[in-house]
């Protein structure tokens, strides 16, 4: 019988991109200082479009931090998610795969929703405009939902497994489930994580059909979940990456482990089936949990997916009651997303992200814009609040009707497990 430690994939750098920060520092200090920062949508040609609150990314400048060669390639959701991705690997220590055996033992997968639409609409433009002889061959591979996964691999030189998650917003948590996977299995480090640009006016047009989508037009009143006022949700651009590999080996590098990703579970429910994603959703705590060998008392606080549409909320609710049993409605529950507004698939990893940080630094962030709910659940508003945090929960769930868990334990605090 092998004595073996099992393999354990833990977090060891994180770099974030988002409308409240362009660091992980920056969006750390916005989000427990539950600062707001949804506003009019700035974006050139949507001015005239019902949607007029967003989460905009401000002040990102590409060109300070990508190659020339790479910008012309690609996507703004793409610059984002390498922006992030280099610095995650700054952070963890982890430079190209430039060794011997290094190209192959790190992988990258990332989640997409959007894609590149305000590339792609640039593109078509020209073709209409000016005919086809105008189109670059970027076209062909910018708009695509592998396009991050592919840039990243080629511009660091990994050449680790690979893929991408195609689906709604519940695929960053499924992205990052991948990874620590593949690190379970051998692998040696994944680069993960998502980042969404969906307020191309193309991009904006298409998501118009969303019946969850928010039009008010006050920035502190049109996203506001739990809450009797709750008229859905407002989008956003941004997302987080991730660089999570062996314990062993970072261990072996010197690398800070910043987090253990110790559990995951997945359901699918249906399209704005918002009743139906109860029983999901509290199978997907269920399994995730399981998989995490955690009791439900163990839960220290709750990132909600929070979509502020009530039949949601209150499926969501009953969801975190129906999994954790009475320990559901005393844990302390969070969505600091309402003060940034829901990036698709970078919502759950920017989630993620500030579950490890509230872990860190033993806050849990309040809920910006969100005063009185109308469920029955321990919702932080107002200011952050000081807890030991041990183990986190987040949760997601997409319009197309995904559903995820993931159970995240703090960075040493689990050498024993």
């Amino acid at each position: 019988m092998s004595t073996e430690r099992p393999r354990r994939a833990v977090v060891t750098g994180i770099g974030v991109i988002a409308p409240n920060g362009l660091r992980a520092d920056a969006y750390w200090k916005s989000v427990r200082e539950g600062l707001g920062v949804l506003d009019r949508i700035t974006r050139e040609g949507c001015e005239d479009l019902p949607l007029k609150v967003a989460g905009e990314v401000r002040g990102f400048d590409a060109s300070a931090l990508i190659e020339e060669r790479f910008l012309v390639q690609t996507d703004r959701f793409s610059h984002y998610a390498m922006a992030a991705a280099q610095l995650a690997l700054d952070e963890a220590g982890l430079g190209r795969g430039d060794g011997p055996d290094e190209p192959f033992s790190i992988g990258v997968v990332t989640a997409a929703g959007s894609g590149g639409g305000e590339f792609g609409q640039r593109e078509l433009q020209k073709l209409w405009g000016q005919g086809s002889k105008f189109v670059g061959p970027y076209q062909s591979i910018a708009w695509f939902y592998a396009a991050s996964t592919g840039q990243i691999s080629i511009r660091s030189g990994f050449k680790g497994p690979c893929g991408v998650v195609a689906s709604d917003e519940a695929g960053g948590l499924d992205a990052l489930a991948h990874a620590a996977r593949a690190v379970r299995r051998g692998t040696g480090a994944m680069v993960v994580g998502s980042a969404e640009a969906p307020l191309a006016p193309y991009s904006m047009v298409c998501q118009l059909g969303y019946p969850e989508l928010s039009t008010v037009e006050d920035p502190e009143r049109a996203y506001r979940p739990f809450t009797a006022g709750a008229c859905g949700f407002v989008p956003a651009e941004g997302g987080a990456m991730f660089v999570v590999e062996d314990e062993a080996r970072a261990h072996d590098r010197g690398a800070a482990v910043r987090a253990v990703i110790a559990g995951h579970g997945a359901t699918f429910t249906g399209a704005s089936r918002w009743a139906e994603s109860r029983e999901g959703l509290a199978r997907a705590i269920r399994v995730a949990l399981d998989e995490a060998d955690c009791a439900p008392e163990e839960i220290d606080v709750v990132f909600a997916d929070a979509l502020g549409v009530p039949e949601a909320d209150r499926a969501e609710a009953l969801a975190i009651t129906d999994a954790l049993g009475a320990h559901g409605t005393r844990v302390p529950v969070t969505a600091p997303k309402t003060g940034i507004g829901r990036a698709y698939c970078g919502a759950p990893v920017l989630d993620t992200a500030a579950a490890v940080f509230a872990m860190e630094h033993g806050l849990v962030p309040p809920t910006p814009n969100v005063f009185d709910i109308c469920h029955d659940l321990d919702l932080v508003m107002s200011r952050a609040r000081p807890a030991e945090l041990r183990t986190a929960l987040v949760l997601s769930r997409g319009l197309m009707g995904s559903n995820a868990a993931l159970v995240v334990r703090r960075g040493g605090d689990n050498a024993a497990r």
